[in-house]
């Protein structure tokens, strides 16, 4: 079964009397071990198609299967518990809680499903080092540079050890250097055998992943495999 599944996925958007069409029957499959880059322009539904995907909307119609469960019809409770226990979400703007340290922001999923203290911070730490930022964990965010502080958000991201991590423009807020060392942070990641997902309006950015999703107008207009040779900055 592949990890991810949607069978002519819809999404509608009411706005005053007229109806807006975000995303029109989208039907496509991703296995588990993929890394998928979203694209598209400003409008196209890339977003709304991530919002589904990360289910943090429901569909107006149409399915979506997450490993196999078919979450398109569940409700806003059974979606949250989808949410902490199969989806590591990076952002954009990291959404770090700026008194918290960089331990305890990782530590912020476990909290939230009930993982007993010792194996938080045994997990969070795990999760730390695997970004590489060992030696920053009792460091806060106005502490970290913005790269530092995207490698915390990814470490939280990690830490329930997810089926997905699903990454929304995440080097938007970067420096072109900086930007680049996050890709690569995830290409590793990818490859120890995490589910990414990335969605981006640039370029440079996609061709990192194994495989473009290019969406205009809310449907799917090009689904293209990336050659070894045509990815950037894989080393």
């Amino acid at each position: 079964m592949p990890l991810i599944e949607t069978r002519n996925l819809s999404k509608t958007y009411v706005m005053g009397a007229e109806n807006v069409h975000a995303l029109q029957d989208v039907s496509m499959t991703i296995e588990k071990g993929e890394y998928v880059a979203i694209m598209g322009p400003s409008g196209s539904g890339k977003s709304t198609l991530m919002n589904l995907i990360g289910c943090l909307d429901t569909p107006t119609k149409g399915e979506y299967y997450l490993n196999s469960k078919k979450v398109s019809q569940m409700n806003d409770n059974e979606l949250a518990n989808i949410r902490n226990r199969e989806i590591g979400f990076v952002f954009q703007t990291f959404n770090l809680l700026p008194r918290a340290t960089a331990l305890h922001n990782v530590e912020l999923p476990l909290i939230y499903n009930g993982t007993p203290t010792r194996d938080r911070q045994d997990m969070a730490k795990l999760a730390l080092t695997k970004v590489q930022l060992e030696d920053r964990m009792d460091h806060k965010p106005s502490e970290l540079s913005g790269g530092q502080r995207q490698r915390v958000a990814i470490a939280r991201a990690l830490v329930n050890n997810p089926s997905l991590i699903l990454a929304d423009e995440p080097t938007g807020n970067l420096d072109s250097k900086t930007s680049e060392d996050i890709m690569v942070l995830l290409n590793d990641l990818h490859r120890q055998g995490n589910t990414i997902i990335i969605v981006t309006h640039e370029r440079n950015v996609a061709r990192h992943a194994k495989r473009i999703l290019s969406i205009l107008d809310g449907r799917i207009a090009e689904d293209q495999i990336i050659k070894e040779s045509d990815r950037n900055g894989v080393h």
